[in-house]
């Protein structure tokens, strides 16, 4: 196997707190809130260190995005609910916090000649008039990838960094053995 460098370029966190929130109390009592019930019925709230926005909702859910780590992830979503639990005493300490999507990037040193990727390659969809890349789906490791002419690609649907890995490389052998890389 071709061993690929990856770069996480975002990762989207979830966890559920087990408990309403009241969104306007939140939005009052953090800075960097943004809360517009009309646009949106969560509220935003973002993070400078790790870099993120988490996305709190009534229902005590939580999605975080910007993080280029797990453990930023992670450590993002602990500290938010750490925020809010000093508005609200009663949220749990203990809560299950699931990767939902790893989103990587590689430069595969080659150019690709997508029209003839699309050929070749099995699961792939290629409308150039639409998107400027080829969409190559995996079922093992279970990711998509994006390939660009340049030979830059972009995973997505990725649960660890090894899958994202995994996916680039296995891609970069497929393409090898077809003599299109």
């Amino acid at each position: 196997m071709t061993d690929v460098d990856i770069k996480i370029e975002n990762i989207v966190a979830s966890a559920s707190i087990g408990k309403d929130i009241v969104l306007t109390e939140v939005s009052e009592a953090l800075e960097g809130v943004n809360f517009n019930r009309e646009q949106f019925p969560g509220l935003v709230f973002k993070l400078k260190d790790p870099k993120t926005a988490a996305l709190i909702f009534s229902s005590g859910k939580l999605v975080c995005t910007g993080a280029k780590s797990i453990d930023d992830s992670k450590l993002a979503i602990k500290k938010t609910v750490d925020l809010m639990r000093t508005i609200d005493t009663e949220i749990p300490h203990e809560f299950e916090i699931k990767i939902q999507n790893i989103v990587a990037s590689a430069n595969l040193e080659s150019t690709l000649n997508l029209e003839a990727v699309a050929l070749e390659l099995e699961d792939t969809e290629y409308e150039p008039e639409q998107f400027p890349g080829l969409v190559y789906r995996l079922s093992d490791p279970k990711v998509v990838l994006l390939l660009f002419g340049s030979g830059k690609v972009v995973c997505t649907g990725a649960k660890t960094r090894s899958d994202a890995k995994l996916g680039v490389e296995r891609a970069y052998d497929r393409l090898s053995e077809l003599d299109l890389i």
